[in-house]
Protein backbone atom coordinates (compact mmCIF):
# COMPACT_ATOMS: atom_id res chain seq x y z
CA UNK A 1 0.00 0.00 0.00
CA UNK A 2 0.97 3.56 -0.76
CA UNK A 3 0.85 6.56 1.38
CA UNK A 4 1.08 10.40 0.84
CA UNK A 5 2.72 13.00 2.65
CA UNK A 6 1.80 16.24 2.02
CA UNK A 7 4.62 18.91 2.38
CA UNK A 8 4.43 22.45 3.02
CA UNK A 9 8.39 24.51 2.35
CA UNK A 10 8.04 27.72 4.67
CA UNK A 11 10.93 29.38 3.20
CA UNK A 12 13.83 28.96 0.79
CA UNK A 13 16.18 26.80 2.68
CA UNK A 14 13.43 24.35 3.20
CA UNK A 15 14.26 20.59 1.74
CA UNK A 16 11.91 18.00 1.34
CA UNK A 17 12.04 15.16 3.72
CA UNK A 18 14.29 12.09 2.15
CA UNK A 19 15.09 8.77 1.94
CA UNK A 20 18.70 8.54 1.49
CA UNK A 21 18.11 4.90 0.23
CA UNK A 22 16.02 2.31 -1.21
CA UNK A 23 14.22 0.62 1.50
CA UNK A 24 15.04 3.27 4.49
CA UNK A 25 12.51 3.73 7.03
CA UNK A 26 13.51 6.80 7.91
CA UNK A 27 13.13 9.87 6.07
CA UNK A 28 16.49 12.38 6.46
CA UNK A 29 15.16 15.44 8.35
CA UNK A 30 17.16 18.85 7.37
CA UNK A 31 17.90 22.34 9.08
CA UNK A 32 16.56 25.15 7.99
CA UNK A 33 18.83 27.57 9.87
CA UNK A 34 22.25 27.81 11.36
CA UNK A 35 22.37 26.74 15.14
CA UNK A 36 25.24 26.72 18.15
CA UNK A 37 24.90 24.02 20.38
CA UNK A 38 27.15 24.50 23.37
CA UNK A 39 28.01 21.30 25.41
CA UNK A 40 25.77 20.21 27.94
CA UNK A 41 22.43 22.45 26.21
CA UNK A 42 20.25 21.49 23.58
CA UNK A 43 18.32 23.76 21.54
CA UNK A 44 15.06 23.52 18.93
CA UNK A 45 16.35 23.73 15.34
CA UNK A 46 14.09 24.22 12.59
CA UNK A 47 13.07 22.47 9.34
CA UNK A 48 11.32 25.10 7.30
CA UNK A 49 8.37 22.71 6.68
CA UNK A 50 5.09 21.58 7.95
CA UNK A 51 3.35 18.24 7.07
CA UNK A 52 -0.08 16.46 6.47
CA UNK A 53 0.26 13.07 7.41
CA UNK A 54 -2.21 10.42 6.39
CA UNK A 55 -4.91 9.06 8.53
CA UNK A 56 -4.37 7.21 11.31
CA UNK A 57 -0.50 7.10 11.23
CA UNK A 58 2.44 9.55 13.33
CA UNK A 59 5.41 10.80 12.35
CA UNK A 60 8.76 9.75 15.10
CA UNK A 61 11.49 11.71 14.86
CA UNK A 62 14.62 9.60 15.59
CA UNK A 63 18.23 10.85 16.04
CA UNK A 64 20.70 9.75 13.37
CA UNK A 65 23.39 7.55 14.00
CA UNK A 66 26.58 9.18 12.73
CA UNK A 67 26.02 12.31 14.67
CA UNK A 68 25.45 10.46 18.09
CA UNK A 69 28.62 8.22 16.96
CA UNK A 70 31.02 11.51 15.82
CA UNK A 71 29.72 14.03 17.68
CA UNK A 72 27.70 13.15 20.59
CA UNK A 73 24.23 15.09 19.20
CA UNK A 74 21.09 13.14 19.43
CA UNK A 75 17.63 13.69 19.62
CA UNK A 76 16.77 15.15 23.19
CA UNK A 77 13.04 13.55 23.40
CA UNK A 78 13.56 10.44 21.21
CA UNK A 79 11.54 9.43 19.62
CA UNK A 80 9.68 12.84 19.22
CA UNK A 81 5.84 12.51 18.35
CA UNK A 82 4.14 14.32 15.89
CA UNK A 83 0.64 13.73 15.83
CA UNK A 84 -1.38 13.46 12.39
CA UNK A 85 -3.50 16.66 13.51
CA UNK A 86 -0.45 19.16 13.92
CA UNK A 87 -0.02 21.83 10.95
CA UNK A 88 2.74 23.76 12.23
CA UNK A 89 6.48 23.64 11.69
CA UNK A 90 8.90 21.09 12.21
CA UNK A 91 11.16 21.76 15.01
CA UNK A 92 14.04 18.89 16.24
CA UNK A 93 15.32 19.27 19.87
CA UNK A 94 18.89 18.15 19.50
CA UNK A 95 21.27 18.01 22.58
CA UNK A 96 24.78 18.33 22.66
CA UNK A 97 26.50 15.81 24.83
CA UNK A 98 29.80 16.08 23.41
CA UNK A 99 32.27 18.73 25.20
CA UNK A 100 32.89 21.03 22.08
CA UNK A 101 30.13 23.69 20.62
CA UNK A 102 28.46 21.80 17.87
CA UNK A 103 27.34 24.06 14.53
CA UNK A 104 24.27 23.33 12.63
CA UNK A 105 24.64 24.00 9.47
CA UNK A 106 21.85 25.38 6.81
CA UNK A 107 20.85 22.05 4.44
CA UNK A 108 22.40 19.35 7.52
CA UNK A 109 20.48 16.54 7.78
CA UNK A 110 19.68 16.16 11.62
CA UNK A 111 17.26 13.49 12.39
CA UNK A 112 15.15 11.09 10.80
CA UNK A 113 11.49 10.63 10.60
CA UNK A 114 9.73 7.55 10.32
CA UNK A 115 5.99 7.16 9.52
CA UNK A 116 3.78 4.82 11.66
CA UNK A 117 0.59 3.13 12.01
CA UNK A 118 -1.21 4.25 15.17
CA UNK A 119 -3.77 2.21 16.84
CA UNK A 120 -6.36 3.93 19.07
CA UNK A 121 -7.63 2.03 21.93
CA UNK A 122 -10.72 2.44 24.27
CA UNK A 123 -9.73 2.58 27.94
CA UNK A 124 -11.86 1.10 30.98
CA UNK A 125 -10.78 0.61 34.52
CA UNK A 126 -10.14 -3.22 35.78
CA UNK A 127 -10.11 -4.22 39.50
CA UNK A 128 -7.93 -7.54 38.32
CA UNK A 129 -5.28 -8.02 35.03
CA UNK A 130 -4.46 -11.25 33.49
CA UNK A 131 -1.96 -12.80 34.85
CA UNK A 132 0.90 -13.55 33.10
CA UNK A 133 4.62 -15.42 33.52
CA UNK A 134 6.52 -12.49 33.83
CA UNK A 135 3.18 -10.31 36.53
CA UNK A 136 4.82 -7.62 38.16
CA UNK A 137 8.62 -7.48 37.65
CA UNK A 138 10.33 -5.10 35.53
CA UNK A 139 13.49 -2.74 36.03
CA UNK A 140 16.24 -5.44 35.82
CA UNK A 141 13.88 -8.24 36.68
CA UNK A 142 15.07 -10.56 33.71
CA UNK A 143 18.72 -10.30 35.52
CA UNK A 144 22.21 -9.00 33.47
Amino acid sequence: MEYTLKVKLLNEASRLPAYAHDGDAGLDLFSSKEVSIPPGQSALVPTGICIQLPADTEAQIRPRSGLALKHQITVLNSPGTIDAGYRGEIGVILINHGQDTFKVDMGMKIAQMVIKPVIRVNVEVEETLGMTARGEGGFGSTGV
